[in-house]
């Protein structure tokens, strides 16, 4: 037995004889926010879909709790795809108690968790417009809402931010982060790497169908620092010998990397010959930087 809600072992598939998947492993520990990222047509998508069981893989397997996925665990899986699929003509109240009820849910208890959603979400109001009179925002809450209703032990988010404003993209991280701190495990994907920086304590990187990256992402920032530091001056002016390297100046403020066997502390001190320092730190790869590097070298 191990800690892990979902292994997922040497998948792969092919459409029209294109391999989409290929030979993907990943292991999702039980109550954390794992990131499953990668450039559109990476092949993210597909793999959500076979752990959803909406499509099978041509050859390996995935367990669900250390048992075989097998249909009967859909009901303890929540996905929210990227595409949502609400009916534009039916009333809000009225789809959610049909969705609800669909997960297993009886009606009482279905109106019960519906009104404490829609509350919590600020969305109450809602209730008897038709989906066709909400934004793509209002409507995401809606499925927001109906995704997590039946308090599955995985989540699936694809792209979940996706047509909100700042104020409710803060509202769903929230209430992800809350979910993931009640013990839910979440798979999340998305494109916006500040959110993966925020919220993500493992990712999978995919690309062209294969996986590239995958690691805690404290261990991932660790592996990818590369000798560099974040220095602001008191000049806006500074020169620098051929132990090192500028990457970047933006004012007083540089990012320097040290291309030979010198120290971090050879660099302050030839700084320091000429010029006062404000503060010098290590420059740690934000997870957009390594994202692009690694699809590029990919």
């Amino acid at each position: 037995m191990n800690d892990n809600i979902l292994e997922i072992k040497n998948i792969l598939k092919e459409y029209h004889k294109k391999i989409v998947l290929n030979n993907i492993n990943m292991s999702v520990p039980k109550g954390c926010i794992y990131g499953l990222l990668g450039p559109n047509g990476a092949g993210k998508t597909t793999l959500m879909k076979i752990i959803n069981q909406i499509t099978a893989p041509d050859q390996g397997e995935i367990l669900f709790n250390n048992e075989k996925l097998e249909r009967s665990h859909v009901s303890n899986i929540g996905y929210l795809p990227e595409e949502r699929g609400l009916y534009k003509k039916m009333k809000v109240g009225e789809q959610c108690l049909y969705l609800a009820q669909l997960k297993g849910l009886s009606r009482s208890e279905s109106i019960k968790r519906l009104e404490f959603w829609f509350h919590k979400l600020e969305i109450s109001e809602w209730w008897n417009k038709k989906i066709e009179e909400l934004s793509k925002g209002m409507a995401q809450k809606i499925q927001f809402a109906v995704t997590v209703l039946h308090e599955p032990n995985l989540l699936i988010f694809d792209e979940p931010f996706s047509g909100f404003d700042p104020v409710n993209t803060a509202i769903i991280r929230d209430e992800i982060i809350e979910l993931k701190n009640n013990g839910t495990s979440i798979i999340f994907s998305t494109h916006r790497m500040e959110s993966v920086e925020e919220m993500c304590d493992e990712i999978t990187l995919i690309n062209h169908g294969e996986c590239v990256l995958s690691d805690k992402i404290n261990n991932i920032k660790n592996n990818f620092k590369d000798n560099m530091f974040k220095i602001e001056l008191e000049s806006s002016k500074l020169t620098l010998n051929n132990n090192y390297k500028l990457i970047s100046q933006k004012e007083n403020e540089f990012i320097i990397q040290i291309i030979d066997g010198s120290s971090s502390r050879d660099l302050l001190n030839h700084i320091l010959d000429s010029t006062n320092i404000i503060s010098f730190k290590e420059h740690i790869p934000s997870m957009e930087e390594i994202f692009i590097k690694s699809i590029n070298n990919g």
